[in-house]
């Protein structure tokens, strides 16, 4: 569609779509929209039946949401906790090897799967159905080939971390968990393409049984492994690796056997293979932005063992980092559904229903994550002994406990904008005020206050903390001033792109 010759305004906003195959639809209805849009009642009137409507359409797709991710989240937590009660060393180790290693492969394969994210919640919103299995397909692939110099990175830790100035007794140990995570690379590198391809079709609670049933039986297997055959952390990553396969495989066996998926998974196909390119500069754009913001904090814990008495240092933080990713777990649930309305309805051309959820699902958010952090303060002096029995441990997390919530009440508006500017496609922008909010400010700064002024793990959190916070201004400031007809407009032009490419995939 030419954009030049698209009026985008309240009169023409539902006019007929194309499929992919040039068939005429009629746009996805929206309740929300007409409740925004009836005339008949009064402001506070639309507003309130408004927000009824969409709490309803949050809920369905967050609470789900936020189980999945912390079901997923508590399968590795509890190796972290088995490993803990091994000693003092190994949940320094195996913090490290999360922190340092692992959530580099996990920060890339999430950011570059968002690119699937955008173009699902659109393609769907927008009755291009066909397209989505495609989208999964060629997601699949581009992760999968970015798996083998991951593997790389994993065998050569030791060396990078030992590089990085950890401690060898430390690196080592870090090393032997970290081989054991290789296979978990490729369990990534499929995973995320199938959880959007679901969350974009608003299929969310099946994912939510099959992690609450992988993680029964990933802690029963860590258990045999750990102390029953006692092959350590070797046996505990490997058991980890194993777990996100059972979860891969059981969604993907949904997806062949649902009716549900029927319409938008219809075989595997060629066009996996064709266009690439154009989908690797997307998933690129993608993997910056969400790298950038979820290799940030784990930062700290690698500057951290740098300080004098790192293993305190690195154990308290690693707990602290543990519980704000528990708790990230939440706003990531509502970055998964802020993502799927706002995709929907660009797709189906709905500019005031994007709206309206962005300012409901970021309130819901910000109100939930301000009440955690006063449980984070008010349980501050307990919180560690569900990792570790040692009273030292739990007097430094008792010490970074106000960090610890401040990051949490940021957490709580940061990723659910960053799950509205997935939805929009604007991921090179963020990616570009992440750099300069997280590494030219944020880390500096921490560097700074830690190491000059002798500050340690505080200083080092309060510089990270300023970076977001100013990331979280500059996101908040632009989404208010978005034009959400024209995003509607960018939507269908993006759409109608991808098709044209398709359909000329298919003709040659």
């Amino acid at each position: 569609m030419d954009s030049s010759n698209t009026d985008i305004n309240n009169n023409n906003v539902h006019e007929p779509m194309l499929q992919s195959n040039g068939s005429e639809v009629e746009p996805v209805s929206s309740e929300l929209e007409e409740a925004l849009s009836d005339d008949s009642l009064s402001f506070f009137q639309r507003i309130k039946k408004a927000t009824w409507i969409e709490l309803k359409n949050l809920f369905r797709l967050a609470a789900p949401a936020i189980l999945v991710y912390m079901l997923n989240n508590l399968v590795s937590m509890s190796t972290q906790i088995f490993c803990g009660h091994l000693g003092n060393l190994e949940l320094a180790a195996v913090s490290l090897g999360s922190t340092g290693i692992q959530v580099f492969a996990f920060g890339l394969m999430l950011g570059m799967g968002s690119a699937t994210e955008t173009l699902c919640g659109q393609a769907y919103g927008a009755q291009k159905y066909d397209m989505l299995g495609v989208y999964l397909q060629r997601s699949a692939v581009i992760l999968t080939a970015t798996g083998i110099p991951l593997m790389v990175i994993y065998i050569f830790s030791k060396q990078i971390l030992l590089l990085l100035g950890e401690s060898s007794a430390i690196a080592s140990a870090a090393t032997i968990f970290v081989f054991g995570l290789i296979p978990q690379i490729f369990a990534y590198a499929v995973n995320f393409p199938i959880q959007k391809f679901l969350q974009a079709q608003s299929i969310i609670s099946p994912s939510a049984y099959i992690s609450a049933a992988t993680l029964v039986v990933h802690v029963l297997l860590s258990w045999v492994a750990i102390f029953k055959l006692g092959w350590g952390l070797l046996g505990a990553s490997l058991v980890l690796s194993l777990s996100w396969w059972i979860i891969v495989a059981a969604q993907f066996v949904y997806i062949l056997l649902s009716e549900r998926c029927k319409k938008t998974w219809t075989g595997f196909s060629l066009q996996a293979f064709s266009g690439l390119w154009d989908f690797l500069k997307l998933s690129t754009a993608s993997a910056v932005m969400l790298c950038l913001e979820i290799w940030y904090y784990q930062i700290i814990v690698l500057i951290a063992g740098l300080l004098d008495n790192a293993e305190i240092v690195l154990d308290s933080l690693s707990i602290c980092m543990t519980i704000a990713g528990w708790v990230f777990m939440i706003a990531v649930g509502f970055n998964a559904a802020a993502s799927v309305r706002v995709g929907n309805e660009l797709g189906a051309a709905h500019p005031k229903s994007c709206k309206f959820s962005v300012i409901v699902v970021t309130s819901i958010s910000l109100a939930l994550s301000v009440i955690l952090a006063i449980l984070v303060l008010i349980l501050r002096n307990v919180l560690s002994y569900a990792f570790t029995g040692g009273s030292t441990v739990a007097d430094s997390v008792a010490e970074l406990s106000p960090f610890l919530a401040f990051s949490v009440i940021l957490n709580g508006v940061q990723p659910v904008l960053s799950g509205v500017a997935v939805g929009c496609g604007w991921q090179a922008f963020v990616a570009y005020v992440n750099v300069g909010c997280y590494y030219l400010i944020g880390i500096p700064i921490g560097c700074l206050l830690g190491f000059k002024f002798n500050l340690g793990a505080k200083g080092i959190w309060s510089g990270m903390i300023g970076g977001t916070l100013i990331q979280t201004i500059i996101l908040v400031y632009v989404t208010l001033r978005t034009d959400w007809n024209k995003e509607v407009e960018k939507a269908r032009n993006r759409m109608d792109e991808w098709g044209d490419k398709t359909e000329q995939l298919l003709k040659e």
